[in-house]
């Protein structure tokens, strides 16, 4: 037998492309079981090449990505397919499909990846319903369920085949602050009565300070700062100061290159500037 898995996530030394783009600089990191580590920074930071990442969904330039003890370059599709019946994902949109009712959309993971008899599923998706306070609403249709029980919906989803491993894109999104709110407390109830460790991206402030273990703040594709809420509060550097307080960096004008792009001529950008 093999060590025992201590991090549920391992990043070390990712780069990624988008063509001649270079969009993630030796991005390190970890994801211990049963934290919540949240992802942040500005945009264009590379908050979600890093999540495509984390889900599979891009191969690295170079680097390891190990998700529950596993080197996703190094599975086949079909291992990488098992993989992901063990994490769940929370889109930002909720990505629930329109054309089927609550509870379906709910229960569609049990029905693609499981054996069970539908009285089984029926009783595990109504009680993932409770989970996340929307018990009741399983044959109401996508379209009725206002933004907040969207994301809570989305959530149910995420966890209903109890997976080790949670992955939240903005869950509060274009919420207001107290269904914002809510969105975080479901988070930390999940996390405690689950075990499971959670993954976030987000912008939100608030809520990365309300629910994170840890935060890993990204700069230009880099790893700016991997620490405790109270440490990253505390940083001296000014670019997280500016983050966390919202200023924007007055960057020097370049008369050569903005000349040349009145003149339309060709650039030779920077590895930042091509950054989105």
């Amino acid at each position: 037998m093999g060590e025992p898995v201590t991090n549920s996530v391992e990043v070390v030394d990712l780069v990624s492309h988008f063509g001649e783009r270079q969009i993630l600089h030796q991005v390190s990191l970890e994801v211990r079981k049963g934290e919540i580590m949240v992802i942040m920074g500005g945009s264009g930071s590379g908050k979600t090449t890093l999540l495509n990442h984390l889900l599979g969904l891009l191969s690295p330039t170079s680097g390891h990505v190990r998700v529950l003890g596993h080197d996703l370059s190094r599975l086949s599709p079909l291992a990488l397919q098992r993989l992901r019946t063990r994490t769940g994902v929370a889109f930002q949109s909720g990505a629930l499909f329109s054309s089927m009712s609550v509870g379906d959309n709910i229960a569609l993971p049990l029905r693609e990846h499981t054996n069970l008899d539908e009285t089984t599923i029926g009783i595990m998706t109504r009680l993932k319903l409770e989970v996340v306070s929307l018990a009741g609403f399983e044959t109401l249709m996508p379209a009725e369920l206002s933004g907040g029980m969207i994301k809570r919906a989305a959530l149910a989803r995420a966890i209903v085949m109890d997976p080790e491993l949670l992955f939240c894109d903005e869950p509060s999104a274009g919420l207001d602050p107290v269904v914002a709110s809510s969105i975080d407390d479901l988070i930390l109830r999940l996390r405690d009565a689950m075990g499971m460790s959670i993954v976030v991206v987000t912008h939100d402030l608030d809520s990365t300070f309300k629910i994170a273990d840890r935060i890993c703040v990204l700069d230009k594709g880099r790893v700016l700062a991997l620490d405790t809420v109270e440490a990253i509060r505390a940083s001296t550097d000014v670019r997280i100061q500016n983050l966390l307080n919202r200023r924007t960096e007055d960057a020097e004008p370049d008369v050569d290159s903005y000349l040349r792009r009145l003149l339309g001529e060709a650039a030779s950008p920077t590895p930042e500037s091509r950054l989105p």
